[in-house]
């Protein structure tokens, strides 16, 4: 009887140093801000994220895909890829821009070293400088691209009919 109350002691301890460890794990933001990126890169949906700490390469899971309204409008995917590197996150799989009426991949983001107030987001052959500020703070996201950008949707009667008001709501 005492051998088996041992073992049960024993496998109990290993049990709960196990989800200790689980909890002391860092969040996916800290591990951002670890590599000098700002946290604000990814939505406050995370629910879960492996990161290899032999090549950097992650995998980010959101409670599902979402919009979230910066400079641009970005759609996350539900499932987030990439290769982490001190300031920078390169290969990139899971994220979108919306310019006009276009999406385009985001195929790398990163920082200047030591910090400025830049940051800088490949797409395609296409780099854009943004300032850091908004992408300094964790953002709520949105299921609904025109609600992540404080628009509503409106009926085909209201779209803009001519040429003039079309280029109009691009120039906007």
């Amino acid at each position: 009887m005492a051998a088996k109350t041992l073992i049960l002691l024993a496998l109990l301890t290993v049990i709960s140093s196990t989800s200790a460890l689980s909890d002391d794990q860092p969040t996916v933001y800290e591990i951002l801000a670890k590599y000098g990126l700002p946290c604000g890169l990814l939505p406050d949906s995370v629910k879960s994220y492996t990161l290899s700490p032999d090549d950097g390469s992650f995998v980010v899971e959101l409670e599902q895909p979402c919009y979230i309204q910066f400079d641009y409008l970005v759609y996350y995917d539900s499932k987030i890829t990439g290769k982490l590197n001190v300031g920078s996150i390169t290969d990139l799989d899971g994220i979108q821009v919306k310019k006009f009426f276009f999406w385009f991949d985001v195929d790398e983001i990163r920082v200047d070293l030591p910090s400025s107030d830049n940051i800088y987001f490949t797409v395609g052959i296409l780099n854009k400088k943004l300032d850091i500020d908004q992408f300094e703070t964790v953002h709520s996201c949105t299921d609904n691209a025109l609600a992540a950008c404080g628009q509503s949707s409106k009926p085909v009667s209201q779209l803009p009919v001519t040429f003039d008001e079309v280029e109009m709501l691009i120039t906007e």
